[in-house]
């Protein structure tokens, strides 16, 4: 509703950002928030600069890490960044779908574990970043495949609260009026998703082989090409401060 790292095996960063701009929404919200005014678009790729997720087989676990920057003028104020697991595209048959019951991996933080955490990070200065991860664990009955992580940041500037959110928080009907004109074209009207802009997301592959990793990889390179390019091309053409772009 984020240059990057990639991931810890070679090519699979591929999966991630095909997972990020063309995976539905499997649990997304139906409508959008309301009341976060549009940041500029050229500002949204600094806010979440690094983020990068591991390869992991069935029973093993490792981190998501990340680094949140603040491209303002002013200090990012009571600043949190969300993760979340919420699709998973299942191999064979590379079928998206809903998180299953069964097996999901977890992520863990100091205080809490589940399929959503929350990490404080105090204010952050203009200028300057602050990294983190957060734990994420599988078990011996995760499926393989790849399980998509939606992220959030929230915070607030010189009084004004903000919030961007990655494609994994909007349904497709809300994706597609933000992103859509009426002739075909693609745009980005932020003031209908209801966020300040749209950061990154990024996924987890589990596999028990090496043979998986490959086959992932390779597929998931042509089609981040397509994702890419139209995530690129809606970035570069918007010239509305008006939340269309």
């Amino acid at each position: 509703m984020p240059s990057r790292r990639s991931l810890v095996a070679p090519g699979l960063g591929a999966v991630a950002v095909v997972l990020l701009l063309l995976v539905p929404g499997a649990v997304a919200r139906p409508v959008p928030w309301t009341g976060y005014p549009p940041l500029p678009e050229a500002l949204d790729r600094d806010f979440l600069p690094n983020l990068s997720a591991p390869s992991l087989a069935p029973g093993g676990g490792g981190s998501i890490d990340f680094s949140v920057s603040d491209p303002l003028a002013a200090p990012l104020a009571d600043a949190q960044l969300t993760l979340g697991v919420y699709a998973f595209n299942g191999f064979p048959g590379n079928a998206t779908g809903g998180v299953p019951v069964a097996g999901a991996p977890v992520l863990t933080t100091p205080s809490s574990s589940g399929a959503e955490a929350n990490v404080s990070l105090g204010s952050v200065l203009p200028g300057r970043s602050v990294s983190g991860s957060i734990g994420i664990q599988t078990s011996a009955t995760t499926p393989s495949g790849t399980f998509a992580v939606r992220t959030a940041l929230a915070f607030s500037e010189n009084g004004t609260a903000y919030r961007l959110e990655s494609r994994g928080w909007f349904s497709d009907a809300v994706w597609a009026n933000a992103t859509e004109l009426p002739n075909g074209s693609v745009t980005l009207n932020l003031s209908r998703l209801g966020v300040s802009g749209v950061i990154p997301e990024t996924a987890v592959l589990v596999s028990s082989s090496a043979l998986d990793w490959a086959i992932y990889a390779i597929a998931g390179a042509g089609v981040v090409l397509v994702g890419v390019g139209a995530f690129v091309y809606f970035r570069r053409v918007s010239k509305s401060s008006a939340g269309a772009r």
